[in-house]
């Protein structure tokens, strides 16, 4: 992989980055492309675009901020071959690597993450995103990038001001009063994620638990998005379909994909839905 700079933009060539796979996986919800196939997202207080022009990908940032930004929440400097070949373990799992060769998995801000995988349950990408950018919009702070108007995503302590009615504008339904809990247990210091981010996987999953309106399934895709804890196998409907399948109601991911579990569920997640066999 290398980076060429320029004053307004980086070109990455020979990268194993897929744009289009990566924002549209199922892992994160601030990335959206317009009419031409340009991504435009925001991550804390930065925003981007990022696009593919022949065989490199760009990315509208100069050096400095690509080096102490992009670079780490893209994850550029994991070599992805070896990823792959890791979790190859047989004819399905090569051909689901293969075909979501390109993802990488990002470095979100956790509170986002948690806040984003609450408002996932029972509900659908596009809806996800309606609800999330309705969030940022109405309690995120405001700044111009690109001629357009953009929101941060709100802060802990400022949902946690909030009740659960002030949410109805977001039309989230059951999930208001879990996403005010959350901020308030983050932002009284009771729900510390930082420190969850230091334990192992099995001890951070069973804290999150505790909290209510995070299950199993919300939990591990917490702690893979938001932790990088790529230990964890978050497991919906379209996994327990491609998992019976393949591989039988006996097998588990965390024993055979170790450390690389993460990156295999995002591998045959992108697989499942795209219907192919």
């Amino acid at each position: 992989m290398h980076f060429i700079y320029g004053q307004n933009q980086t070109e990455i060539r020979d990268a194993d980055f897929d744009p289009v796979k990566t924002f549209e996986c199922g892992q994160c919800f601030r990335w959206n492309a317009d009419a031409d196939g340009v991504y435009t997202g925001v991550f804390g207080k930065h925003a981007a675009r990022v696009w593919v022009e022949s065989d490199s990908v760009f990315i509208s940032s100069g050096r400095e901020e690509f080096e102490t930004v992009w670079m780490d929440y893209f994850d550029l400097t994991r070599d992805y071959s070896k990823v792959r070949e890791a979790v190859s373990i047989d004819d399905y799992m090569r051909r689901a690597s293969e075909y979501g060769r390109g993802i990488r998995l990002l470095r979100q801000d956790k509170w986002e993450v948690v806040c984003s995988f609450i408002i996932s349950q029972c509900n659908n990408i596009p809806r996800i995103k309606k609800i999330i950018e309705k969030m940022c919009e109405s309690f995120g702070e405001a700044f111009e990038f690109n001629g357009k108007t953009l929101y941060t995503f709100p802060s802990a302590d400022k949902i946690a001001a909030l009740e659960p009615e002030d949410l109805v504008v977001l039309r989230c339904g059951y999930r208001a009063p879990y996403i005010i809990n959350a901020a308030r247990a983050i932002a009284d210091g009771s729900l510390n994620l930082e420190a969850l981010s230091e334990m192992d996987c099995n001890a951070a999953l069973k804290e999150l638990g505790k909290m209510s309106g995070i299950g199993v399934k919300v939990a591990n895709c917490i702690v893979l998005f938001g932790f990088q804890m790529f230990c964890a196998f978050p497991v919906d409907v379209w996994m327990k379909r491609a998992l019976a399948e393949h591989y039988g109601k006996d097998f588990n991911p965390s024993s055979v994909f170790g450390e690389y579990a993460g990156f295999a569920q995002q591998y045959m997640f992108y697989y499942a839905r795209s219907g192919e066999k």
